[in-house]
């Protein structure tokens, strides 16, 4: 029971985070407060799901250094953009554009209010 309230968190800071990128003129369309929380849910899903499988190929390997973080921009955009498949209401505008800017943006703003939250002692560290 303990373990689920970190991704009940981390969900709601994904879906906070979509409502203010969806704002951002980056081609990513979120219907609703509804649609953002389950697209949040979605992704905390997908991340706890296909990370550790692909991660270490995108991510921890000489790729991501020869690529200078390119690899993982590249799986956070496939997860990005598969959640927004999945998702009824959640839109990418410019496909692939999109889900790269979205992906990009998703990760800015989702560190940033992690960090607020943190600072704030609403959030522990770990």
């Amino acid at each position: 029971m303990a373990a689920i309230i970190p991704f009940l968190i981390t969900v709601l800071i994904l879906t906070l985070s979509l409502l203010i990128i969806s704002k951002l003129p980056l081609g990513v369309d979120i219907d609703s407060f509804g649609k953002a929380l389950f697209s949040g849910l979605v992704l905390g899903l997908l991340n706890a799901l296909i990370r550790p499988i692909l991660g270490p190929i995108f991510g921890a390997t000489v790729l991501n250094v020869l690529t200078l973080g390119l690899a993982s921009l590249l799986l956070n955009a496939l997860i990005f953009g598969l959640a927004a498949q999945l998702v009824r209401g959640f839109r990418l505008r410019w496909g692939i554009i999109s889900a790269l800017l979205g992906a990009f943006a998703l990760s800015i703003v989702y560190g940033l209010l992690n960090r607020i939250l943190i600072t704030i002692g609403l959030v522990s560290v770990g």
